[in-house]
């Protein structure tokens, strides 16, 4: 319970201060406190409508008249006027009367909330393609009701299967729905040319399109042949794939270059590289480098690679990966989507495992 309120509060106070600059915090436990105070105060102010704001102040002030009682003289004699338990009950009348109003806006942002989350959840595979020769492991969690997160096994028509992972800007419902146009123009582009330059140059275009340069979406896009085990493929903006080789060498994959929709060009170029017996590779977003703990710090890169290194399938590794996450973060709320998915040539191919998680 103690451990709830406390990663509820700390969460409560990310969100209410996400406009505020904090480096100015003092060191002094009393001025800190008022510090907070005041950001918490201007934060709360700015997320409420400006009528809304007004009665928020009225209540403030009538809080603090609650908190004095006034004297006046009278025909010599001094009186005292006491009514600090009317202000007091004008204040919470007022701030019950706030709550109740954004309860209600919540409600309904909640219910439209849904009906995306299960737009989204339709866009994302529920089980991988069986692929001969090949084991894969996924899966999706999202920090939000609506996350950003994308990634699809598609299979082409001449037996190839194209590995798609990317990550919109943003979180809730504004990453969804950029999701969901990527996700369209990206089939779109499959069915044009699956070339992964190809791919990553309509795509560009499409978001670049979209207008607002704030919406832009990292992308690993590769074709991989399952018979000879070759990969091309293309990274643009997204966090590098780890290519784990049979003898324990693990590899980057990607040549870096601007997410997707930032510039009317991309500048992503493809390479390729080949998956032998016994190589494992995983795709994953920048939510799982970036995890928190409560101290602020992040589960990291070299976190990462440690885990790649004890030999073992793609289940054992994705469930590793999940379970070193979650005793990172050790119940911290997470900021951002994480999505995992590995992928490892076999002799034989045994059952494909996976899920999406909300």
């Amino acid at each position: 319970m103690r451990r709830t309120v406390g990663r509820d509060a700390r969460q409560a106070y990310r969100v209410i201060t996400r406009e505020q600059d904090l480096s100015a915090e003092p060191r002094g436990w009393l001025r800190r406190g008022f510090f907070r105070a005041k950001v918490l105060f201007l934060g709360l102010s700015y997320k409420l409508t400006p009528a809304r704001r007004a009665l928020f102040a009225v209540a403030i002030i009538a809080a603090i008249f609650g908190l004095f009682k006034f004297n006046a003289v009278i025909n010599t004699q001094r009186v005292n006027i006491d009514f600090s338990s009317a202000w007091l009950l004008l204040s919470v009348v007022l701030l019950v009367f706030l709550l109740a109003l954004e309860l209600v806006d919540r409600v309904l942002v909640r219910d439209e909330l849904e009906v995306a989350r299960q737009l989204q959840r339709d866009l994302l595979p529920g089980t991988a393609p069986e692929i001969p020769g090949y084991a894969v492991a996924h899966s999706y969690r999202t920090a939000n009701e609506v996350g950003g997160d994308y990634y699809d096994f598609l299979p082409l028509a001449d037996g190839r299967i194209a590995l798609v992972i990317g990550d919109a800007s943003g979180h809730g419902m504004a990453a969804g729905l950029l999701m969901a146009i990527a996700n369209a123009a990206l089939k779109l582009a499959v069915e044009v040319d699956p070339a992964p330059e190809r791919v990553a140059t309509l795509l560009n275009r499409v978001l670049y399109r979209t207008g607002d340069r704030r919406a832009f979406m990292s992308l690993f896009y590769g074709v991989l042949e399952p018979t000879t085990g070759r990969l091309a493929y293309v990274c643009a903006g997204h966090p590098f794939p780890l290519l784990r080789k049979a003898a324990g060498e693990i590899l980057e994959l990607g040549t870096g270059s601007f997410p997707l929709g930032i510039r009317a060009e991309v500048d992503a170029s493809s390479a390729e590289t080949t998956l032998n017996p016994g190589d494992l590779l995983v795709l994953y977003s920048d939510g799982l480098p970036e995890a928190a703990n409560p101290a602020g710090e992040g589960f990291g890169y070299d976190a990462l690679r440690t885990l790649l290194q004890q030999p073992a399938g793609p289940q054992t590794i994705h469930d590793r990966l999940r379970r070193a996450l979650d005793i990172h973060v050790a119940g911290e709320a997470l900021r951002d989507d994480v999505t995992v998915v590995v992928i490892q040539r076999m002799a034989e191919a045994p059952p494909i495992a996976g899920a999406v998680e909300s």
